[in-house]
């Protein structure tokens, strides 16, 4: 791989997960930019990165940087994306892509006009066993792949948000938008399937919930997945609109259906993504507390379970593979071999040979998704994406 320099925009949670995978995948990171110029420096030599930039002017013009990791509140991402690629810098942007299909088809209008590649952080794609999944159910294993696909079932759950004192900006629609399970971590799973089903999801049918209409805000800032500690003791009541829950019916391109469920408050549930795929071949099922095992079910021969070991996978699940079987690779693992991917694609230089990874066309989807969504539970009813996109 060339000698890359990347910053990345923001200093929470997601951030510094950013500089340890580009690290691993070989690409220098020349620094951090945070809320403030005293976080971005504490942040930075926390990281042992070589400066906290003062502020998003000064990543845009330092001339070594090529790549811009965004990682920022959700309300940022189009303004910052677009900045970034007016200075002619390629971008990997944290989903949402921005808060709206308004904006995210600007940026994706923009990113066409550039010449440059952006992308958006949809990680799951990159756990080997997902590609396994893909590759079997377009027939690139022998045996698999022999007939269409009548549904998918699945869920992403986490308790992080369970108690009403457990606070983040993700649950304000100003912050996050509208949506938030759905759009936070169930447009991972719609991702994700999308990409193994490689069928586009064109309608919709969902029943939202919102737990807790009133959440206890601490006088300060908590970032995400730091709850689980005592409950603040100063805090003010906020009226909460965004959903704690969804559950949504699905329909695909080629005529196969779905159902997802998505919760912020499922006790003991921390990071549980799971699906299974029917197909008229055979089953898939896979669950991303257990990442390194793909269940495989058969009507008329036994059931297996496939363990992640490069030397039993298909090519593309093993391109995605750097450890042996039984050398497990899990949720950091993702992002590098994202980071692989972006990058590899940077380097090879032929920018008309379709994308290795989520693009922001892909984001667009992703938020006229969530808006159909939306639509679909206000208005009672099935919602088609083309009533969004017209």
């Amino acid at each position: 791989m060339k000698q890359h320099t990347a910053v990345v925009v923001g200093a929470g949670f997601i951030g510094p997960v950013h500089v340890e995978a580009l690290r691993r995948a070989g690409v220098h990171v020349a620094g951090i930019l945070g809320s403030s110029p005293e976080k971005s420096q504490a942040v930075a030599e926390r990281l042992g990165l070589p400066q906290g930039y003062r502020d998003f002017a000064a990543v845009l013009a330092d001339r070594e940087v090529d790549v811009v990791h965004l990682t920022t509140p959700n309300r940022f991402h189009f303004e910052q994306a677009s900045a970034v690629l007016r200075a002619g810098k390629h971008v990997l942007c944290e989903k949402p892509l921005a808060m709206n299909s308004r904006e995210t088809a600007e940026l994706v209008a923009l990113a066409q006009q550039s010449g440059l590649a952006a992308g958006v952080a949809y990680n799951i794609r990159f756990y080997p066993l997902c590609h396994e999944a893909a590759a079997r159910i377009s027939g690139q294993v022998a045996g698999s792949g022999t007939g269409r696909v009548f549904h998918v079932t699945g869920s992403y759950v986490q308790d992080w948000l369970l108690n009403d004192t457990d606070f983040n900006w993700r649950v304000l629609a100003a912050d996050g938008g509208e949506l938030r399970a759905v759009a936070d971590i169930g447009t991972h799973w719609l991702d994700l399937v999308q990409f193994i089903l490689q069928q586009k999801v064109v309608a919709v049918c969902a029943d939202l919930h919102t737990v807790h209409p009133v959440r206890q805000a601490p006088l300060g800032s908590v970032e995400t997945f730091t709850g689980g500690g005592q409950p603040p003791s100063a805090v003010r009541s906020v009226p909460i609109t965004t959903d704690d829950y969804g559950s949504i019916l699905l329909r695909f391109a080629d005529g196969a259906r779905g159902v997802v469920s998505v919760s912020q408050v499922a006790a003991g549930r921390k990071n549980c993504l799971r699906f299974e795929i029917a197909s008229a071949a055979e089953s898939l099922a896979w669950d991303s507390e257990r990442p390194n095992e793909l269940w495989i079910g058969r009507r008329d021969r036994p059931n297996e379970l496939l363990l992640r070991d490069p030397a039993l996978l298909s090519a593309a699940a093993r391109g995605i593979t750097d450890y042996p079987g039984g050398h497990n690779e899990g949720f950091p693992d993702t992002f590098k071999q994202l980071f692989k991917a972006f990058y590899g694609y940077l380097d090879a230089g032929d920018f008309s040979l379709p994308p290795p990874f989520p693009t922001f066309a892909d984001g667009h989807h992703e938020v006229v998704l969530c808006e159909a969504v939306l639509r679909s539970h206000r208005e009672r009813r099935w919602v088609a994406l083309e009533e969004i996109e017209k």
